[in-house]
């Protein structure tokens, strides 16, 4: 049997084909060009359906491009070509999924639906899986939560046939998703650490990993390494380079959270400055609200048009004072956040300035150790130098390494660039970290400033705006009555 999209060009799901059925299925009309306008959010995006509408969405053979479809809850692939159920993992929120009149074949492919814990209506009617005499025994069996199965609500007998039938199948399916989900969240503990690590600026300082860097690129100390007792050395000075490491790691864990709790004080302190004065001007605000409800009903009122004159004036003149208590209040609070704003300034800055300093101590240490080691390898290889030169040096060595005893410049020339190679990585890490807490502190405090002069500048045109509508509906009263 040739099915009618079977001479069709096959689609494909892509951005603007989503976009085309989600204005099609979307609001119309005045909502609709609204939505067209300001473009389609696809993570509002709760229903769709790409099934088969002769031209439009039809023909789809591969599922893919649903990724930003974060909370689609209700999808339709039906009467498409679609052979594989997959790539649809971003569907966390899905619960009904219609995919019926395709090609799905394996009853397999049912298991990778389990990862949608909401699914509760599945519809694969018209799929060749159907014709399986286990179809429904499997589906239900392998999808535990699910209420509605090609359109009818699976009754218990089906259920506790499915689950007997394939029990020790899904043990052992269960067993093997809880391996893979312990390691999943074993992974994210992982990086969730990591990300926690490079906050506080000290990512891979706890532990050998910037003391082993030292020697990844030093292609001389690993030929040094094989004179007598170099290895003993380089034991020492790795346990004693990688407790200081520790030591700036432990250490700058403990200032992120100072730095962490300083930045929750301040925004603590700014929410209930703004809560206050929030209180205030809205007090201010219905106290004025009842004083102009009372004038326009005097105005209203009245026959005399001078005193209608004498009331307008008097009315003007409070929203003028309303205006003043408005801006003072706005203006006491930018001198109280203006001192709050400085405070918070000085603290984060010393705080990082502290940080920095003891970190540069630390790291000085770190340069001492190099250096010493460096002294002790030189000794040892001059001391090799001249044992071999007298033939009184029985251990055996590379080619390549005893090459290096060619001379005094060429053994002293391989030490020194180690040395060198050494000191940068330690250089290289202490700028990275104090470049990148300096600019955290600097980015932090330019957005506390910008922060503030942008709602010091939305609020004076919020207050403007305000008392300019009132002024305006007291220039715009009617007294046609009046003046008849």
């Amino acid at each position: 049997m040739i099915r009618l999209y079977d001479t069709i060009e096959p689609n494909v799901i892509d951005e603007e084909l989503l976009k085309l059925a989600v204005e099609e299925q979307g609001p119309q009309e005045a909502a609709g060009q609204v939505a067209k306008q300001e473009g389609i959010n696809f993570k509002d995006v709760k229903s769709l359906q790409l099934d088969f509408q002769n031209l439009s969405f039809n023909n789809i053979e591969t599922i893919e491009g649903l990724d930003t479809l974060v909370n689609l809850e209700d999808l339709s692939l039906f009467s498409n070509r679609i052979v594989k159920m997959d790539a649809m993992d971003s569907l966390v929120k899905l619960q009904v999924f219609s995919i019926g009149n395709n090609m799905i074949d394996n009853l397999l492919n049912v298991i990778y639906l389990r990862r949608f814990t909401y699914l509760r209506s599945l519809n694969l009617a018209g799929n060749p899986i159907c014709e399986d005499e286990e179809y429904k025994l499997f589906v239900t069996a392998y999808l535990p939560d699910l209420v509605y199965l090609d359109f009818r609500l699976i009754d218990a007998h089906t259920r506790e046939l499915g689950d007997a039938k394939y029990q020790y199948s899904i043990y052992e399916l269960k067993h093997r998703e809880n391996q893979i989900q312990a390691k999943l969240e074993e992974e994210m503990a992982t990086v969730a650490e990591l990300e926690k690590h490079k906050a506080a600026y000290v990512e891979y300082l706890n532990g050998p990993f910037l003391f082993d860097s030292l020697y990844s690129e030093d292609v001389e100390a690993a030929k040094l390494a094989y004179l007598p007792g170099v290895p003993e050395l380089l034991e020492t000075y790795k346990t004693k380079f990688v407790e200081i490491c520790q030591n700036i790691f432990d250490y700058g864990l403990v200032q992120q959270e100072k730095r962490k709790a300083e930045v929750a004080i301040f925004y603590e302190c700014l929410e209930e400055a703004l809560q206050e004065n929030r209180k205030q001007g809205l007090k201010e605000v219905e106290d004025f609200d009842k004083i102009y409800t009372a004038y326009l009903h005097t105005i209203r009122n009245s026959n005399d048009i001078q005193f209608v004159d004498n009331k307008m004036s008097e009315c003007a003149e409070e929203i003028s004072r309303l205006f003043d208590r408005l801006m003072t209040l706005e203006m006491q609070l930018v001198e109280q956040l203006e001192e709050t704003i400085n405070n918070f300034e000085r603290n984060i800055i010393d705080m990082v300035g502290v940080f920095v300093e003891n970190v540069q101590g630390l790291m000085a240490q770190c340069r001492d150790l190099e250096n010493h080691h460096h002294e002790k390898l030189l000794e040892i290889s001059i001391n090799t130098l001249e044992k071999i030169v007298k033939s009184e040096f029985d251990e055996d060595l590379p080619d390549d390494v005893r090459a290096l005893f060619s001379d005094k410049d060429t053994v002293v020339n391989a030490v020194g660039a180690s040395h060198d190679i050494h000191l940068l990585k330690i250089d290289n890490r202490e700028d990275d970290l104090i470049t990148n807490v300096t600019s955290w502190c600097t980015a932090t405090v330019d957005k506390v400033h910008n922060d503030e002069l942008d709602r010091n500048r939305k609020r004076v045109k919020e207050i403007n705006q305000y008392v300019d509508h009132l002024q305006t509906d007291l220039d715009n009263m009617d007294f046609g009555d009046l003046l008849d």
